[in-house]
């Protein structure tokens, strides 16, 4: 697999918005290969590693659209790397307790320093397990819900049921709505370019950005709450 991850492309295709790149650097994959890629990434960012999962599934679904791949096979495994990475992370969570996540912030203190563990902390004071379901939706919780809900020992049965609900909302919902919107914009604007394809795709997709925004705004809320009560 380590040729896959190195595999370079070309010089030509790394310019533009990271959709665009890894777009660009899927697109020369079989179907299959495609599939695992989306799989393995999205499955090790929910195991807590920072990998860009949701940018993978968007450029894997957008792929899917050209024909390049199925949408139900992008659908199944970001829904599988999904759920067994986050039921991993769990695992790992539950073994490794608090020292594990202040372990995870040294090594990634951009994306899982204590502010952003505090925050997650706090979600799920505030959520309880449906923070597992939401943080589907939300950068910081995709990381961090599995290690987290594993470390605050939340049962499994209650884990399970939010992470597999939410990761087949996430995965399914993105890919078909990208599909839907892609197809069906690129037979109307089939004499207008792709940039006129991509804008309809992003417009097709924006009440998930919506749900996302409201989510972080409650997130930062939690967090200012969490301040003034440590002040």
């Amino acid at each position: 697999m380590s040729g896959i991850f190195s595999r370079a492309a070309p010089a030509g295709r790394r310019e533009g918005s990271p959709v665009e790149q890894v777009t660009g650097w899927l697109q020369d994959f079989p179907p299959l290969v495609i599939y695992l890629i989306v799989g393995l990434i999205i499955g090790m960012e929910s195991m807590g590693i920072p990998l860009p999962g949701e940018i993978t599934l968007v450029s894997a679904s957008l792929l899917s659209v050209k024909g390049i791949g199925s949408p139900w096979g992008v659908s199944v495994a970001a829904a599988m790397g999904a759920i067994i990475g986050d039921s991993i992370g769990y695992a790992v969570g539950k073994r490794g307790g608090r020292p594990l996540l202040h372990r995870l912030g040294r090594r990634f203190p951009k994306h899982l320093g204590e502010e952003q563990i505090q925050r997650a902390e706090g979600m799920f004071a505030r959520w309880g397990t449906w923070a597992v379901f939401f943080g589907r939706f939300i950068a910081l919780l995709r990381i961090l819900a599995g290690p987290m809900a594993g470390a605050l020992h939340v049962p499994y049965r209650k884990f399970l049921l939010a992470n597999a609900s939410g990761g087949l909302v996430w995965a399914f919902g993105t890919v078909w709505v990208i599909y839907w919107i892609g197809e069906a914009a690129e037979r109307w604007l089939s004499r207008f370019s792709w940039a006129a394809l991509i804008l309809a795709v992003l417009a097709g997709i924006a009440t998930t950005l919506v749900f996302k925004h409201r989510a972080k705004k409650a997130m930062r809320s939690t967090g200012e709450k969490l301040i003034a009560t440590d002040d």
